[in-house]
This record gives structure tokens, sequence and C-alpha cells, in this order.
């Protein structure tokens, strides 16, 4: 297949890297989409994205190499070279997962039967020219408040808009990816499109082995994601701490895989075409190698050489930002659990991990030893003094903190 070619321009590697974790993020989210929903449209998205990342990471490793220009320089750099390597990786993976789709390769139903109830639905829809949001901002649609309905991302001729705001306005031509309930999806398309959507029917599974098999996929998806989400917040934060939980969870996403190739050698036996299997192979594969991706993107923490200033100023001015606040005395989260305020409803943020600090001991005795509370759930309950991370938009991030205060 003929590519572009690819040449050195002094652009700003910062840029470069949130970009590139934006991308690689808005990957993840996309494959496993594709695969759960059944959507050639939306793997095909990740296709194109997947483009993208290869001239993203081929531009930032040549920015890089001209950086470099002393022994000292190398050293600083190598764990900007994991980051840009590991989004490269992580790009790959989803679009191995993509190809499960267009490919055709064999795939069980039950896979698509393992959708949670709790997943949102995402769809790819173009803004048709008579469309009534055609020509007006995300605001002035206000498509979030009146549907439950959010734009992930735009991709506008070659370019993709991750994350779009208020201000970003719609036009003729734009593929729009969408996420957030069933009715609301269905009633957002029609007015994007002018067509009526239709959703797939997930079919019933009907093998147990098969379905713990496909049920450890979903699991080693969900740490993986996190896995990632942590692995920046280390980053940013200059955290061992959150580093070795990324080396836990990748350690778990390899024990959930061992399990899933016995359970799917189990049901292969009673399945009446084994070769309809692969494919939840190769999901299982590059989930695997976006868990290991993570552990690379932390790398740097891990061995005690820091994180370089242009890795965490990336991270932070990307278009979903981990942020770090710590739960007020008397705040409205102090005493609560996070069901209880609605934190993601309420502020658009999600919460991925609760660090408590250990309470300092008198001379001679032992104090109670850090705590980390890793992908917190409703009932998870919060008391003045946690560390939160959480991620999300940078309005989001703000009326977090003024729960917190």
């Amino acid at each position: 297949m003929a590519t572009d070619a690819v040449e050195y321009e002094p652009v700003s590697v910062k840029e470069l890297l949130a970009e590139m974790k934006d991308t690689a993020e808005l990957l993840i989210d996309l494959s496993y989409s594709a695969v759960l929903l059944g959507s050639g449209d939306v793997a095909e998205e990740v296709l194109r994205l997947e483009e993208r990342m290869d001239v993203l990471q081929l531009r930032a490793r040549m920015s890089l190499l001209m950086a470099a220009r002393s022994p000292e320089d190398a050293e600083q750099l190598a764990p900007v070279l994991g980051v840009v390597g590991a989004a490269e990786k992580i790009s790959d993976a989803a679009g191995d997962i993509a190809k499960v789709v267009l490919e055709e390769i064999g795939l069980p139903d039950a896979m698509r039967a393992a959708l949670p109830e709790a997943v949102e639905t995402l769809v790819r829809a173009t803004v048709e020219r008579d469309s009534s949001p055609a020509g007006r901002t995300l605001g002035d649609v206000n498509l979030e408040t009146e549907t439950g309905v959010r734009v992930i991302a735009i991709r506008r001729d070659e370019g993709w808009l991750c994350n779009p705001d208020r201000e970003t306005r719609l036009t003729a031509g734009d593929v729009a990816l969408l996420r957030g309930p069933q009715e609301g999806i269905a009633t957002v398309h029609r007015d994007l499109t002018g067509e009526q959507y239709r959703p797939p029917e997930p079919p019933a599974p009907d093998i147990d082995d098969l379905e713990r098999a496909v049920h450890s996929i979903v699991l080693m998806k969900d740490m993986a994601e996190l896995a990632v989400d942590l692995a920046y917040g280390a980053v940013l934060f200059d955290s061992e701490d959150v580093a070795r939980e990324v080396v836990d969870l990748e350690a778990e996403v390899d024990a959930l895989q061992s399990r899933f190739e016995a359970w799917t050698l189990r049901a292969a036996g009673r399945f009446d075409d084994p070769v309809d299997l692969r494919g939840l192979v190769q999901i299982a594969r590059a989930t695997e190698t976006i868990s290991d991706a993570a552990v690379e993107i932390s790398e740097g923490v891990l061995r005690g050489i820091g994180t370089h200033p242009v890795v965490a100023e990336a991270v932070w001015e990307s278009d979903e930002v981990i942020v770090r606040a710590t739960v007020g005395r008397g705040s409205a989260l102090d005493d609560a659990t996070i069901g209880q305020r609605d934190v993601k409803g309420e502020t658009g943020t999600r919460i991925i991990a609760v660090h408590r600090p250990g309470d300092e001991a008198p001379a001679g005795e032992e104090g109670d030893g850090d705590e980390w509370v890793v992908s917190p759930g409703a009932d998870t309950h919060l008391r003045a003094g946690d560390i939160l991370l959480a991620k999300g938009t940078r309005t989001g991030a703000e009326r977090l903190q003024t729960l917190l205060e």
C-alpha cells in the first residue's frame, strides 16, 4: 500500500505528544466499540486514525533525534521515546482489533452479547448540508444537555478534532463520532443525517466456557484502558506509586489472558467451527499489547529517570486532562460515596484512582500504610484528605475542584 512521504518539520514535541495521547485514547475507545457493536463504519475510522498516528510518531521521533546533542540529553529523552513508541503500539493494537470486523475474521456472537448494559452506544454520523445542526456550534445545539449524547471526535476532511468543545462548529460533511444512551443516539443520528438509526441486536451466548472467555476479554479491556490512564497520570505527577499500579494491572491482564486461552480451548471442542474463535484470540492479544504499552509509558518513572517536562506538559495540554486533587474537609465529597454525589454526571470527570496517604505514627510505633483504590466504583467512600486522580475535560476538572473545596 502506497503511503505519503513524511519529512522533518520544525514542530513542538509537546504538541505532537499531546495529539498522540488523545489519538491513542480515542483509538482504544473506537476499536472496542467497533467490535462490540459490529460496526464496520467505526472500524474504518480506527484505520484512518492509525494512519494519522503513524505520521505523528515519525515526526515526534525526528524532533527528538534533532534535540539530543549530548549523553545527558539522550538519557533525559529516552523515556520520551518510550512514550512515543507506546502510543504507536496502542495504535497498532487498536488497528488489529478493528480488522476483526473489517476483514470478517471469525468472531462468535457471544462477543457482541457481552456488551454490558452500562456501556453507552457509539456510532458514526455524517452531517448533512440541510440538517438543522449544520453551521451551528455544539454549544448552540446543546446536544449533551438535551439528549445525553456527546460528540467525542469529528473527522473533517483528513483532519481530526478530538474532544470538541462548545465552540466547535459543525459543518456539512463532518463525520461525527457520537457516544451516549441509545435513545439519545437515535434522535441525534436522525437530526444529523436524516436517516433512522438501527441498533444491532446482540444475540445470547450459549456456551459456558465461551462466556467466560469473552468475560475475560471485557475485563482485560477495562484493565488495559485503566492502565493507560494511570500511566499518563504517573508521568504527569512523576509518581512511582501510580507507576507500580500500572505494573500490577499489566500483570492482572497477563493472568486474565492465560485464563482466556484455557477457556477458549475448552470451548473450541464444542464449537461448530473453531475457526470462528480467531477473532477472540486476536482481540485478546491486542489488548495485552495495550497493557504492555502502558508500562512503557511509565517506565522512565519506574526506573528513577523522572518525567521529562515536555511529556508532563503534553499530558496536561491534551484534550482530556488528568488531574490530582484532594478532598477538602467539609466539602461536598467529604464522608460521601462517589455514587451519592454522581461525580461523573455532575462534573463530567471520571475518578480513576483514590490515594489514601498513611497516617504518621508516633515515635516507636507503626502507622497505617498508604492505600490505593484503583478504578473506584459508585460505592467507594471518600473522606477528607483522600487524593483523587480524575480524567476529563478542563471544564469538568474545574467542576470537580468545586466539589472538593
